[in-house]
């Protein structure tokens, strides 16, 4: 057996035969010819043209993603758009051209010298240099082979029980992958923060990325253990170790669990499609804490039908049956579009019309037929344990209407003698006017659930996918941790309950710090629902009351991390 060293991605453990994924491979450019033979119009002609196929392949794999893994994890591919449109970047290549470099030669030298400043840099940002390449292959293979969704070659032919073996993975070829087929993922390169991470995660796949040069010895069809734990990457295991796999991963418990001192916390799942339903309850989801609706309106040339809507909901109820399923209504606009919905072209889409904003204003039409199908499903077997939630909430005028669309619809439905009821209502509190306004919503609503990845970026103004204030970008800074508190604490004085669907929830190092700030649901992605319950079932409620106590009061970032026990200040 030889053991390699790398960084854990995935919390989970596999083993199956090595492919080696060499996309490079063929994408080979052609000699470089002389200045004086190139035809610089033509040339940039053919780059205009690979830009727009690669921006086309890229919202296609963005669509495709966010079916797969969700639209948050999706978010990626919009990075990727502004990449392929980067000023500067657009400039340099012309500029090339236009001193007789041919368009192919002129892409690749001018990302590769972007890839190298980025790779130069620490931490997230040397992570962003994959998503250059995943641009740059989409551009190239427009123009050599003519089809920009070539990129990343046949990733996802690998046969049953593959463990993917690579110098890196781009997010496209990652999103590719199929987790029934790829027992593992190593590469030589990348790190836990590199969206091909974050996506593999989402799949369940277990991984082990940054290896290093050590990986080139592997050869193609060895056996490899794939150890995403403790991130370690076994070749040639012998049979007592291949028994082992697995062992190191806490438990799958069905059961709900609850803290040492008996405080009950309710542990879901987000997902994305109804292909997720299965795989969140093999990894014992109490429920489904966020269902994205987005899915059912991607990668489609017309909004679904009410019937689709209604199918969809009622077979995650039946999935779950007794057990609370949260689905949030259509969450477009900002890092979501729909090609077919006419979305407004804005300035700063983050901060324009977006979630429950287009819902009451110029997509009304979809957001009742939406609600006219979650009340139908409230009406099923299984639907007493629906909950329906409204996105990018702001004021208290948003969530009135909302109640107010509802008993239109629910009279509609019952003047048509259609059988319906109505859910239980909630808000998600992603912004500082929704977390300010806390008791207000509470008041008017059965629940509030908590998007700490929008919560951060809206309280310290960093966009989550700018990576040059991704230091601004912690949920726990003081000011996220004490906006959580007041939303709590609002909730808690309206008899309202509290859930966390973003990101901060699937972390077991935050899990006592969230119990003790009074959250009674955390919602993540399944691969993480194990390791959130085993330590849930160690948490002492009322030590976690005064952790939270201490973070509360905390003035700078160094001091929460400290308090929760993680070193360091990054």
């Amino acid at each position: 057996m030889n053991t390699l060293t790398g960084v854990g991605s995935t919390p989970l453990s596999g083993v199956g035969t090595a492919r080696w994924y060499r996309p490079d491979a063929d994408l080979t450019l052609p000699d470089r010819p002389d200045p004086s033979a190139v035809d610089p119009a033509a040339e940039q002609t053919e780059f205009a043209a690979a830009r727009d196929d690669a921006r086309e392949a890229i919202r296609r794999a963005r669509d495709r993603a966010a079916a797969r893994v969700g639209a948050d994890e999706a978010a990626v591919f919009e990075a990727h758009e502004q990449f392929l449109d980067d000023p500067g970047l657009v400039a340099d290549i012309e500029a090339a051209i236009a001193d007789g470099t041919p368009a192919a030669h002129a892409v690749h030298d001018r990302f590769a010298d972007a890839i190298d400043r980025f790779e130069a840099m620490e931490g997230p940002m040397a992570d962003r240099a994959d998503d250059l390449r995943d641009v740059r292959d989409r551009v190239l293979s427009a123009l050599l082979e003519g089809d920009a969704d070539a990129a990343g070659g046949s990733v996802a032919a690998f046969p049953d029980g593959t463990v993917v073996v690579a110098e890196r993975l781009t997010p496209s070829d990652t999103a590719e992958l199929d987790p029934d087929a790829v027992a593992g993922i190593v590469t030589a390169a990348g790190g836990r923060t590199a969206h091909a991470a974050i996506i593999a995660r989402s799949l369940s796949i277990p991984a082990v990325v940054g290896v290093g040069d050590e990986l080139d010895d592997v050869p193609d069809g060895a056996t490899v253990l794939v150890d995403g734990e403790a991130g370690r990457v076994v070749v040639d295991p012998d049979e007592e170790r291949r028994a082992t796999v697995g062992d190191d991963e806490p438990p799958v418990v069905s059961a709900p669990v609850s803290t040492t001192d008996g405080r009950p916390i309710e542990v879901a799942a987000n997902v994305g499609s109804e292909a997720e339903l299965d795989p969140a309850r093999a990894r014992g989801a109490d429920g489904i804490g966020l269902f994205r609706t987005e899915f059912l309106f991607l990668d489609r040339d017309a909004p679904p039908s009410e019937d689709e809507q209604y199918a969809a909901v009622t077979a995650a109820l039946e999935a779950f049956p007794g057990e609370r399923v949260v689905v949030r209504t259509l969450d477009i606009g900002g890092d979501k579009p729909v090609s077919y919905l006419d979305l407004p072209t804005e300035p700063n889409p983050f901060l324009g019309t977006r979630g429950i904003r287009l819902s009451l204003s110029t997509h009304a039409d979809p957001f009742e037929t939406q609600l006219r199908a979650m009340l139908r499903a409230a009406a099923h077997e299984h639907g007493d344990s629906l909950a329906v939630m409204i996105p990018m909430v702001t004021r208290v005028e948003e969530v009135e209407a909302v109640l107010e669309t509802v008993d239109a619809v629910a009279a509609d439905l019952e003047a048509e003698g259609v059988a319906h009821a109505v859910p239980a209502l909630g808000a998600m509190i992603e912004t500082p006017a929704a977390a300010a306004m806390a008791d207000a919503l509470a008041a008017r609503l059965d629940f509030l659930s908590i998007g700490t990845n929008d919560l951060t970026q809206y309280v310290m103004a960093a966009d989550r996918e700018n990576d040059a204030v991704a230091g601004y970008h912690d949920p726990l800074h003081p000011a996220v941790v004490r906006t959580i508190d007041r939303t709590t604490t609002a909730a808690a004085d309206a008899d309202a309950w509290v859930g966390v669907c973003g990101e901060m929830a699937g972390d077991p190092a935050l899990t006592e710090l969230l119990v003790g700030l009074g959250v009674d649901e955390l919602s993540m992605s399944a691969v993480t629902v194990p390791s959130v319950k085993a330590r849930v079932r160690d948490v002492d409620a009322a030590a976690a009351t005064r952790l939270a106590a201490e973070a509360v009061a905390c003035e700078t970032r160094a001091d929460v991390r400290a308090a929760v026990g993680l070193d360091g200040d990054d």
